[in-house]
């Protein structure tokens, strides 16, 4: 469909040249030709109106009807009475030689796939009521392009959220809000480069793409160091010669394990004694369940940590709003980095943020999520006690994520295909694994996005697969 453009008259890009030699009927005329052919003025698209038209380039009114009656004569527009004048169904371009289509994918019953929230109940009138206010108080100096560190509004609000909520030591001059999670562990990456790091560790299972993707760019080698049930292993982190290393202590994605105490103790050691930096990542801390909250890892070493937040988990990932945490020798670099990446962050939207937390809109909204996800956990753990007893599940404390853990024997591979097959997206840990392996053979069973009774369908469709009754 063409584009309907309001107002009374949509501007178009049209030249006459005086000196040319050329009737400037006859050029506005091939002017008008080329654009329709070329497909820049689509089949139904409106023209600006002849009174328009004629005073912006400096012509007669009748000169341009004349033009607009030739080309009309010609099919290449259409005038109707009482309607704009507008490009006619048939002057429309042969379509260039179609493109692949893009594979369509099948409807879902239910897709279990991890690290989305629930779009659905994101707080738009929330949203809009903290957008209205941040416009409304404006001032005229925000609109400029400011400090790349963010606006300073949002980074009072966000210090003194974390303080109170992740016990974070947390000093907005030295909080840098970022573009979410990606551009933070970038920026990150790109400061600590130019530090001297050469190596920076990821937890295994963990993120591996997205791990060695940032140290590529920033011109490291990325290595994997192995997580158990204690959280990561901080004697093979000491093996590897790095000096950096990502981390998600609070819940380990993808596993669901808590950094244990002395692990914590002993990490943040290691960063000392190796003048190293640790990069915590604090994606989904808001949520929890069956146990009581665990602070940040940068409250207990504000020096050695950089902490990312965001909030594509507590509110969506489209508004691509996230923060550092910085230890004071890296806020400068850090935040060079970003005025060169991009200058700064929307700034009216890190208002926005700022006034949906001070105002209690934004406790109010994760105390309504808290309550959905742990519904929609109970409805999974229910769901495959009944159909599929067999699997067990782990990582249940907090988010909104599970790890299923299939009976021996089963091939992960073909248990995913064969639910896509049936209407039900399902996800391997092998995706988490830096070697890509499916042994032990395990799901990663994200239910942020998906709703109770869609679990319920999912997992009564999939039971045979998963070791359940057909």
């Amino acid at each position: 469909m063409p584009v309907q453009w309001a107002g009374l008259s949509p501007a178009l890009l049209l030249t006459v040249d005086r000196d040319s030699g050329d009737r400037l009927c006859a050029q506005l005329e091939r002017q008008l030709r080329d654009a329709i052919r070329s497909g820049r003025l689509q089949a139904g698209e409106r023209l600006p109106s002849s009174r328009e038209l004629a005073r912006i380039l400096g012509l007669s009114r009748g000169l341009v009807q004349d033009c607009y009656a030739q080309l009309q004569a010609e099919g290449y527009l259409v005038t109707r009475v009482g309607s704009a004048t507008r490009v006619a169904d048939c002057a429309q371009p042969a379509p260039p030689a179609a493109a692949p289509r893009p594979e369509t994918r099948p409807h879902l019953i239910a897709d279990f796939r991890h690290g989305v929230p629930d779009l659905a109940s994101f707080p738009v009138p929330d949203w809009l009521w903290a957008t209205r206010e941040a416009a409304r108080t404006l001032p005229t100096a925000e609109l400029d392009y400011g400090d790349p560190r963010g606006s300073r509004a949002l980074r009072e609000v966000v210090a003194g959220y974390l303080r109170r909520v992740r016990g974070a030591a947390a000093d907005p001059a030295l909080t840098v809000v970022c573009s979410g999670y990606a551009q933070g562990l970038s920026l990150t990456l790109r400061a600590l480069a130019h530090r001297g790091t050469r190596i920076v560790a990821y937890e295994d299972p963990g993120g591996p793409d997205t791990a060695r993707a940032a140290a590529e760019a920033a011109g490291l080698t990325a290595v994997p160091v192995p997580v158990d049930e204690s959280g990561v292993d901080v004697r093979a982190l000491d093996a590897t010669g790095a000096r950096a290393v990502i981390v998600t202590p609070a819940h380990q994605w993808p596993t669901g394990v808590v950094l244990a105490p002395d692990r914590r103790h002993e990490l943040i050691a290691w960063a000392a004694g190796r003048d190293a930096y640790v990069i915590e990542d604090d994606y989904d801390a808001e949520f929890r369940y069956d146990r009581e909250p665990v602070g940040s890892l940068q409250g207990l070493a504000a020096d050695r940590v950089v902490s990312v937040g965001t909030v594509s988990k507590s509110l969506a990932p489209a508004l691509r709003l996230g923060w550092l945490l910085c230890p004071p020798a890296l806020v400068e670099p850090l935040t060079d980095l970003k005025r060169i990446a991009d200058r700064g962050s929307p700034a009216l939207d890190q208002l926005a943020l700022a006034r949906l937390v001070e105002s209690g809109r934004y406790d109010r909204h994760l105390r309504r999520m808290r309550a959905t996800y742990a519904a929609r956990r109970t409805a999974l753990v229910t769901a495959l006690a009944q159909h599929a007893p067999a699997v067990r599940l782990s990582g249940l404390a907090a988010g909104f994520h599970a790890v299923a853990h299939l009976p021996d024997g089963t091939d992960e591979a073909t248990v995913v295909a064969q639910a896509r097959a049936r209407g039900v997206g399902l996800y391997g840990m092998s995706d988490c694994r830096t070697s890509k392996s499916a042994l032990p053979p395990q799901l990663v069973l994200g239910f942020g996005n998906v709703t109770e009774r869609a679990i319920s369908e999912g997992i009564a469709a999939v039971a045979d697969l998963l070791g359940g009754e057909p």
